[in-house]
């Protein structure tokens, strides 16, 4: 699945993300679950292991004065996805964007979304047992005082539940479901019947299942009705029998139900969006992942257990539906609705993965490969699908091709959903996405059309995008202490949640790029995946299962396995230090933690594939070297005639270097007397890890600021928008600080190093686009900093753009630098607003909205942003932007803490909004006054989000913003 996630902008211009970086929510792939032992036999609880794949999505980004009204400047009404309440000319009631970096051939791009299959052959299983150890006598807690005694949940009736583990017991295995749900979309609530066909594996009295907010109000088992319980807590449902289920037995249960579609994004939800004559229309659409099919029907809702599905559902007769399966047949109903039934799943899935919708979508589509590709949009939108279409197209067939295993159903639909809170959802042939992620207008730049290319290819593979920047933001939150990792423990539902960030989409994908730029030959990686897909096709597996699956093809008979557990069984990355000494080069790793408090993993040792190049050749793949580096320290020998040695060629390796000695100071020179001798991949790499170890305080920033002079001949997007990314950042923290003078300082410096490339940037239409990504940068700072004759250029584009004739259009990757300056103006502001209200076109809507909520004006942010028009997904945007700004950033941290238990209600603790949230409204502090706030609201929150792995990753990034600050304060006022 494909969330929004902050990558920190580095790549694509801020219009095109939400946090920076494209950070989709982590798709989740199944585990191999060994059999359990019969109930009866004493067993301690099964933690399940989590390995998510890598793909950068969505990075979301970006007054003291009556802080408390301020709080309510958004507005509780952005809490009401209500959308009764909407005004006609409101838009939908939720929504996000996309972002990457440096340019590829399509081609390129493709094969490198490539990489992640790794994803859609990982795992993820939930679940932990709480303090219990189980035996046939049942649950029993032990302390040092009291004999062990049966502890058992109560079920909501009283009785005891039979089971108290969060993880189900593996006596029952489903095998297929039957499904029909009738969705009232006046009411706003569906009924269902949900037939289940199941084998019992071990002899058991009990069947455990999930279910939640659902009113049984019927179930059969072998044709007689049973009571069902349930326990809350744990979401689950169960049948006790008073004679065993025998192994070997098949059996059916039947329950019937109510429920009330879902007011949040997950589970069967509903929905509401205005068209251009202000007519509404409603709409229920599914969002299964992670744990929300529970919510729409009764099932054993963990990706282990997969089985087919036949799903029926009713609909008016103007309506149409849409499920992972092709329509069947549709039956009229006595009471006047249609019953679409459809195909039964020719595959089994994991529930995560079921989904349907019921609404009034019109599709576009074409046949390719005998698969039917369709995209669905809103009746008004239809002409913004037709990017979408060819798109989808192509990479189907170039899938078939590159797996060589065509796809396997007769049909696969897109659909672009109005209120969609994650970037896009892999559903199996029903692929849902943030219309934003789907629709391109015939206008849009190629930057804009690449991204939803992006996002396509993506879920189509279901993989990621493994391009430059993405690797930095990996590297920046895989430092801290509050990491974890790519394999490990989930025992809650908020750290299944929380699995879906930065490490698990980014460095997943890292490390994967690491191991294909690691293998000999450019198709052993490729040969490897093909075997492994055709070998456990539509199984669960295991991590090993890829890494055998590799090392079989390899020519050289390498163990993969013994090379990516160093990699996915541990937090963190290497730390490779170089020194020499003549002809003798020493490589030492340790671990890179920004912080070490309460840590002990300074003995940790990575199996790394350290590439090098030096100054004799160093552009060329060819120039590329080898050394395997297993244990703490190493040697290697080098003519003394090398002037400097440059590693992790083309930053294809998972790690960061420190040049000891002289090292900095050659690669320093080497680059002030000719950019061209490391490929721009390599500059942006020296440039991130130099502001790393700054923070690291291995090197100066006075060395930081010797390796930036010679920024003023780069011309390459990727190392300009790392080196202004990182300098924003510091910019940002001296503004919340108020130390103006420094303020003015860092202006000028980045001025002056950036001043000649930015005015040489144009403002018209560019087709290329990685000259549309750089100038987007470029003049996004600079109008930032007020420069004249970028915030008057701006101006005057957007007065001809709110001409009524409405015919001048703003080149697409510039939109978002216009609406920022635009917004400055409080009347310009109002007419903002008034055209985001009346904006069909979904991209540019979004970067009006952005520009809306960059003003520094405290009153309108305070009267204007109350949400009423505001869709309530939009929210983390909103705030992270808010929160870039002096004005509003001490705004958006009391609205948090005025509203938190709103906002958990819409989106749930630990999920990938939650975590952008709190990381956008905290990143920027550095005093200990905020880091002494933000440690007590959270600890007062206990159970509702005090122990999010998020909340601790906040608090370590305000001390090391303070330690930083207090380290470099008085040598800035030197050195700037």
């Amino acid at each position: 699945m494909l969330t929004f996630v902050e990558c920190e902008r580095a790549s694509l211009p801020r219009n095109m993300i939400e946090n920076s970086m494209f950070e989709e929510e982590p798709d989740v792939v199944d585990l191999t679950f060994p059999p359990l032992d019969p109930d009866e036999v004493a067993y301690e609880p099964r933690s399940s292991r989590l390995l998510v794949r890598g793909l950068g999505e969505n990075d979301m980004d970006d007054e003291e004065e009556d802080c408390e009204s301020s709080a309510r400047l958004l507005g509780m009404s952005f809490m009401n996805r209500s959308s009764a309440n909407r005004s006609n000319s409101s838009p939908y009631t939720r929504q996000s964007p996309p972002r990457s970096c440096s340019r590829p051939s399509t081609r390129n791009m493709v094969v490198c979304v490539l990489f992640l299959v790794i994803v859609a052959s990982m795992a993820m299983v939930l679940y932990f047992l709480p303090g219990c150890t189980f035996t046939k006598a049942g649950c029993r807690k032990t302390d040092n005082n009291t004999p062990l005694e049966p502890v058992y949940p109560l079920s909501t009736n009283g009785e005891m539940f039979p089971w108290a583990q969060y993880q189900l017991p593996h006596s029952i295995r489903p095998l297929s479901y039957d499904l029909t749900l009738n969705p009232d979309l006046n009411s706003m609530t569906f009924t269902g019947r949900t037939v289940i066909n199941m084998s019992v594996l071990h002899n058991t009295k009990r069947i455990v299942l999930h279910g939640t907010d659902l009113n049984i109000t019927k179930a059969t088992f072998k044709d007689r009705n049973v009571t069902v319980l349930e326990y809350k807590p744990n979401e689950q449902l169960a049948i006790k029998f008073s004679e065993e289920l025998k192994a070997g037995q098949y059996c059916v249960l039947t329950l019937d139900y109510s429920a009330n579609l879902s007011h949040t994004y997950g589970g069967f939800y509903n929905s509401s969006y205005y068209d251009k004559d202000g007519n509404k229309s409603v709409l229920a659409a599914t969002q299964f992942e992670p744990l929300s099919a529970r919510k729409a029907f009764p099932c054993f809702d963990e990706p282990s257990f997969k089985a087919t599905f036949l799903i029926k559902i009713s609909r008016k007769p103007d309506y149409m539906t849409l499920s992972n399966m092709p329509k069947a047949k549709s039956t009229p109903l006595t009471n006047g609705l249609m019953l679409d039934e459809f195909e039964k799943t020719s595959v089994n899935m994991s529930t995560y993965l079921v989904a349907f919708i019921v609404a009034n979508f019109i599709p576009i589509n074409r046949t390719v490969s005998n698969t039917l590709v369709s995209v669905y949009s809103v009746p008004e939108k239809k002409e913004h699908t037709e990017y979408a279409l060819e798109t989808a197209s192509k990479l189907l067939e170039f899938y078939n091709q590159f797996f060589e295993i065509d796809y396997p159903l007769k049909k696969l639909d897109l659909v672009a959903i109005p209120d969609f809170l994650a970037g896009a959802m892999e559903n199996w042939g029903l692929i849902t996405f943030r219309e934003t992620s789907l629709l391109v207008g015939k206008q849009s730049s190629s930057l804009e059309k690449q991204v939803v290319a992006y996002i396509i290819a993506h879920e189509l593979a279901h993989q990621g995008n493994l391009f430059l920047t993405t690797r930095f933001r990996a590297l920046d939150k895989d430092a801290l202490n509050s990491s974890h990792p790519l394999s490990t423990e989930v025992n809650t539902r908020e750290q299944v949640e929380e699995m879906f960030d930065v490490i698990s989409y980014q460095k997943g994908a890292s490390i994967l790029l690491m191991l294909n730029a690691s293998l000999p030959g450019d198709q052993q990686f490729r040969k490897g995946i093909i075997q492994y897909l055709k070998q456990f096709s539509g199984l669960n597996t295991d991590t090993s299962d890829l890494w055998n699956s590799l090392t079989q093809v390899s020519t050289q008979h390498q163990n993969v396995s013994e090379m990516m557990s160093s990699w996915t069984s541990q937090k963190g990355f290497p730390l490779v230090t170089v020194s020499r000494k003549g002809d003798q080069v020493t490589l030492q790793q340790e671990h890179f933690l920004l912080t070490s408090e309460n840590t002990t993993h300074n003995s940790s040792l990575w199996n790394i594939p350290v590439t090098y190049v030096n100054d004799s050749c160093s552009l060329a793949p060819e120039c590329r070297q080898v050394f395997t580096l297993k244990t703490k320290s190493a040697t290697l020998k080098l003519p003394e005639s090398v002037k400097w040695l440059k590693l992790n060629y083309r930053n294809t390796g998972f790690y960061i270097v420190h040049y000891e000695d002289e090292g900095w100071a050659a690669l320093t020179e080497a680059l002030s007397s000719n950019i061209s001798v490391l490929t721009h991949e390599d500059r942006a790499s020296l440039i991130h890890n130099i502001f790393a170890l700054s923070r690291l305080e291995r090197v100066s920033f006075r060395q930081v600021l010797n390796l930036l002079n010679y920024m003023s001949n780069e011309t390459e997007t990727a190392p300009v928008t790392e080196a202004l990314l990182q300098l924003k950042n510091i910019y940002r923290l001296l503004d919340k600080r108020q130390e103006q003078e420094l303020v003015a300082r860092m202006e000028s410096y980045i001025l002056n190093i950036f001043g000649s490339l930015m005015s040489k940037q144009t403002w018209e239409e560019e087709k290329n686009v990685s000259k549309q990504e750089l100038r987007s940068t470029l003049l996004e700072m600079a109008c930032s900093l007020n420069q004249e004759n970028c915030t008057q250029k701006a101006r005057s584009l957007f007065k001809h753009y709110a001409e009524p004739a409405g015919t001048f259009r703003i080149p697409g990757d510039l939109q978002q630098v216009v609406f920022n300056v635009a917004a400055q103006s409080d009347e310009d502001w109002m007419t903002l607003l008034n055209m985001y209200a009346n904006a069909t076109y979904d991209s540019e809507k979004r970067k009006i909205l952005q520009g809306l909520a960059s003003s520094q004006n405290a009153q309108i942010l305070k009267e204007a942003l109350k949400g009423d028009i505001i869709p309530t997904q939009e929210l983390p945007l909103i705030i992270s932007t808010v929160s870039n700004g002096f004005t509003g950033y001490l705004f958006a941290w009391d609205f948090i803490q005025q509203n938190w238990f709103r906002l958990i209600e819409k989106f749930s603790v630990g999920s990938f909004a939650i975590q952008t949230i709190i990381k956008s409204a905290t990143s920027q502090f550095s005093t200990q006054t905020h880091l002494d706030q933000v440690q007590r609201f959270f600890s007062s929150l206990k159970e509702h989000g005090s122990q999010m792995r998020s909340v601790q990753e906040a608090l370590e990034t305000i001390k090391l913003n303070q330690r930083w600050m207090n380290r470099n304060l008085p040598n800035l006022q030197k050195w700037l």
